[in-house]
């Protein structure tokens, strides 16, 4: 289980801090999440969102929440069959547009537009407009649409839970093309791959453990890998029970290449050159990784009289089996594992410096980056399958209960800014030279 191991750096900026955190003790009307060693995240808000009447039987609430930053909106899916749009400021609803079945996946919007691209359960990805919700088209397909799409000159790439792959004109949701592989005979692990697009290429993977790279223009396929070939060939003789390659893909350069980082349950995380698709390395212990997360810090100065930092990078591999990983990109060796608790738990999410996530049993935890350890943890008494959204200090997300929750994180020189909205860090590290 995560333990509360407070670093003596976080002790430092408790002192730093301006935030006026209620510290309640005992005190019987403060709930019980109050009640916790560290005090970094607030709950600044919460709302029941999901219509219980029109859950029909789904109890989590997954996806992640689209931030509009400049219109000071949200937009979040439901068990309820709906995407919201509520206004940040106090988690009103402004609009809700209503599917044919869950809404579990996570929206993408569009600032140039001022639209919404979403997908459903009910087999369809949808756009429609920022402002008031009015459907603008939607493309049917015949499995549930749940990953982010990509938005790329006028194309929107996807993937559904079908193993298919398509590009869609933006403006029209005509079809440009579209990329199917045959679903793995056997059990699998709930969930899909999205998309990554870079330098021409569409990358994702399926549930046959396959990973390709597609002509992002014509939907050819340029190179393929079999992650699942590659566990089965260092699995012994035992049968792999679980093909699955559900990771959305993760670009990011080495210093030799550029890299896709991409996961199989049973074989571990690869990193992949983008070109050839030949193999760059492999780390085989990070067993049942469904999530990672490319997390980067450039090289800065905190403070006037401190040391210098390097920038760092490192690679987050979220496995329900085997914990959390912090890789390196150049050759996967580990830098540090956290074990988890039971159930699962969110990809992390970089937020003002550090690591929050969501657990579906142990509540909301924001851990450091140098090592894995808990920096602050709240209970809320829900259980939590939404990734967070964050933007500057706040976060949103919804518990497996329907319960909507705007939080924001304390830091160095927050005092009197929790009438702002969105806010950066107040004391900015400086670039070192």
């Amino acid at each position: 289980m995560l333990r509360y191991l407070l670093p003596s750096w976080i002790t430092t900026l408790t002192l730093l801090a301006g935030c006026k955190v209620p510290r309640g003790g005992a005190l019987p009307e403060m709930p019980t999440w109050y009640h916790r060693p560290g005090w970094f995240i607030q709950v600044t808000e919460r709302r029941e969102l999901t219509a219980s009447s029109e859950t029909q039987g789904e109890d989590h609430e997954r996806g992640q929440p689209a931030i509009d930053p400049k219109g000071r909106r949200l937009f979040i899916g439901s068990s309820d069959r709906g995407l919201y749009a509520l206004r940040a400021e106090d988690l009103s609803t402004l609009w809700r547009f209503q599917t044919a079945s869950y809404v579990q996946s996570e929206p993408l919007y569009d600032p140039t537009e001022d639209t919404v691209y979403f997908g459903s359960n009910d087999g369809a990805l949808y756009k429609v407009k920022a402002e008031d919700g009015t459907l603008l088209w939607r493309f049917s397909t015949n499995a549930e649409v749940a990953r982010r799409p990509v938005l790329l000159d006028e194309v929107i790439y996807f993937v559904n839970a079908n193993d298919t792959a398509i590009a869609a004109d933006a403006s029209t949701g005509r079809m440009r093309w579209s990329y199917h592989r045959t679903p793995a005979y056997g059990m699998e692990i709930a969930g899909h791959a999205g998309v990554a697009v870079q330098g021409g290429k569409v990358f994702t993977a399926f549930s046959d453990g396959r990973v390709v790279a597609l002509n992002a223009a014509s939907g050819k396929e340029v190179w393929s890998y079999d992650l699942a070939a590659e566990a089965e060939s260092s699995g012994g003789d035992e049968p792999l029970h679980y093909l699955d390659a559900d990771a959305t893909p993760v670009l990011a350069r080495t210093r030799d290449a550029l890299a896709v980082f991409v996961a199989s349950y049973e074989g571990g995380v690869f990193a992949l050159d983008t070109e050839t698709g030949s193999l760059l390395w492999r780390r085989e212990e990070a067993r049942g990784t469904t999530e990672l997360t490319l997390w980067e810090e450039p090289a800065h100065v905190p403070r006037e009289d401190g040391p210098r930092v390097p920038a760092r990078r490192m690679l987050l591999a979220s496995s329900g089996i085997t914990g959390l990983w912090a890789l390196s990109l150049e050759d996967g060796r580990p830098l540090w594992r956290q074990p988890l608790p039971e159930g699962g738990i969110s990809r992390p999410i970089p937020w003002v410096g550090a690591l929050f996530l969501s657990t579906t049993r142990y509540g909301l935890f924001l851990l450091s980056p140098r090592d894995g350890s808990v920096i602050d943890g709240i209970d809320t008494g829900n259980g939590f399958a939404m990734t967070p959204a964050v933007y500057g200090q706040r976060a949103f997300l919804v518990s497996n209960r329907g319960t909507l929750f705007s939080l924001r994180v304390c830091g160095p020189g927050a005092e009197g800014a929790a009438s702002e909205l969105f806010l950066g860090l107040e004391r900015t590290p400086r670039q070192a030279p």
